[in-house]
């Protein structure tokens, strides 16, 4: 996908049935529905696709255990089930992942509770995964674990995926089907009609021009800014802004088989460590926001210190430290607010345990204005359609959605030329695309080499250039690739080697290579490294 193409597509058209703001899950979610129904949508982003919480959350497809014990079951139960539906639709981009759960003594939540949780957890999938282990079943799988006071764990089933990668695969599917969608091309005001939003000032974020695109129904998909834009029509905000934040160890070092989930020794939170594209992502937290979100988030020092304190906790034979981290990230969910703000208030309450207000969506429409946000990375398909549903009563080809269609189309397939280790992991990732990808690998033989340990090979960075719309240097480090988290300074030594692909495939010169580069290593500095050392 050309980005200077897309943009004349949009242009050209003027008008859309559905104009989606927002380029993370949700946002994508909407766009390949809407498209599969039979509607003309355009999608725009501010920054880049996935570039919000879409890319820095905790990787996980999961029902969400823990709001089982808070008795949201409803969610729950959708969770799970779309969970299901992705491991069955997305193969080997969203994976099945086995976690294991110690039990202690002196744990708040003890074995027989757990049980009965999990037993309730399998039910609502229509399945059975869970099992218990004794100390020495359980030390067989996870040897790292620390004996004091063990008494042995349960094991259970969920599912991960690569958040980014989620995105950008649905956003291909939504341009197969019709969609136009844009990177760095920001709303800079909303137009109003008689009936109320239609349509929006769109402001190219590369060259500065500017044009208006008209539509039939405007739906808000920017996750935790989504009060912003609410704002503009001057509603109160219903968004609580959490910061989770995270941690990647080079799998060596913290090396776990399985998910392995554990409760934090300071406050009983649950804290998960687990295997993540060659590496060991550990997470997260869950604090109020108070930063500027127009600020990227990063991790903040007593973050850092409290997720290294469970693992040492947890796992004291590996004497982990600071210099084993590789990488952190934090990402801001949209959580809504628990009570809502006065009348002409500019801020939400924010009482209450964070890590116990709700994960439930929220869908609204306001002067024509439909905002969907909230909720989980799992239930991004069935927040969509709900929104959609909604918009039907302004675009009558949404009265055709199709609850129960493949969340993706089959990938196809690939030449057996090709090695099976890269043909399962194109298809799953880039589905249509990956013939498109092949075609480059083949036009660049070099290329197809393992990028150090990753499971990324060169050629996947000068298809990304080619037609992945790549603006920055982190959009292609960051989120068409994880190199910038796999590996130490946001891949820095890559960069002497990757300067003659991208400058080729983009056309810079020598001096927006070098821009890039400091803007690039100045970004990962702030918001992916590790963070200045608290005072004991």
């Amino acid at each position: 996908m050309k980005r200077e193409v897309e943009i004349k597509r949009l242009q050209a058209l003027r008008q859309v049935d559905v104009l989606v703001i927002g380029g993370g899950i949700a946002g994508a979610g909407v766009a390949l529905e809407a498209a599969r129904a039979g509607a003309s949508v355009a999608l725009v982003e501010a920054r880049d696709f996935a570039s919000g919480t879409s890319s820095r959350s905790s990787k996980l497809v999961h029902g969400g255990l823990r709001y089982l014990a808070q008795g949201r079951i409803g969610l729950t139960r959708e969770s799970v089930r779309e969970r299901e539906a992705l491991l069955r639709d997305a193969p080997g981009l969203v994976v099945p992942l086995r976690f294991l759960l110690p039990v202690r003594v002196g744990d708040k939540t003890g074995r027989r509770l757990l049980g009965v949780g999990l037993a309730l957890y399998d039910a609502l999938a229509g399945l059975r995964t869970r099992c218990w282990y004794g100390v020495a079943a359980l030390l067989e799988r996870a040897p790292i674990l620390g004996l004091q006071g063990l008494l042995g764990g349960w094991s259970y089933q969920d599912a991960q995926t690569d958040d980014a990668r989620l995105v950008l695969r649905l956003l291909a599917e939504a341009r197969g089907l019709g969609a136009v969608t844009i990177n760095h091309l920001a709303v800079k005001a909303l137009t109003r009609g008689a009936a109320g939003v239609d349509g929006a000032l769109l402001e190219d974020a590369i060259n500065g021009d500017r044009f208006t695109l008209q539509a039939a129904c405007v739906i808000n998909a920017t996750g935790v800014w989504a009060d912003q834009l609410r704002a503009g029509l001057g509603h109160a905000p219903k968004l609580r802004p959490l910061r989770g934040s995270h941690l990647l160890f080079e799998a060596w070092r913290l090396p776990v088989a399985q998910a392995l989930a554990f409760f934090h020794p300071d406050d009983g939170r649950p804290v998960f460590a687990l295997p993540w594209e060659g590496a060991t992502l550990v997470g997260t937290t869950d604090l109020d926001h108070a930063d500027d979100l127009a600020q990227e988030p990063a991790i903040s020092g007593a973050e850092f210190d409290y997720l290294l304190r469970a693992l040492r906790q947890q796992f004291p034979s590996l004497g982990l430290g600071r210099a084993d981290v590789l990488s952190t990230w934090a990402g801001v969910r949209p959580v809504l607010a628990e009570q809502g703000s006065q009348p002409g208030s500019s801020v939400v309450s924010k009482q209450g345990d964070p890590s116990k207000a709700t994960r439930e969506h929220l869908i609204v429409e306001e002067d024509g204005l439909i905002t969907v946000t909230g909720g989980k990375l799992t239930t991004f398909r069935s927040s969509a359609i709900a929104a959609l549903r909604l918009a039907a009563v302004r675009v009558p080809a949404l009265r055709n959605l199709r609850r129960h269609a493949a969340v993706l189309a089959p990938a196809g397939a690939l030449p057996a030329q090709l090695p099976g280790e890269w043909r399962q992991r194109w298809l799953a990732r880039y589905g249509g695309e990956a013939q498109a990808l092949l075609d480059c690998a083949l036009a660049h033989p070099d290329e197809l080499q393992h990028i150090d340990r990753s499971d990324y090979c060169w050629a996947e960075l000068r298809f990304a250039c080619r037609a992945e719309a790549v603006v920055h240097l982190d959009d292609l480090l960051l989120r068409r690739t994880r190199l910038g988290l796999l590996l130490r300074g946001g891949g820095a030594e890559l960069l002497p080697k990757l300067e003659a692909i991208v400058c080729e495939e983009l056309g810079w010169s020598a001096a927006q290579w070098a821009d890039e580069v400091m803007h690039y290593l100045d970004r990962v500095a702030r918001c992916y490294a590790l963070p200045a050392e608290t005072q004991p």
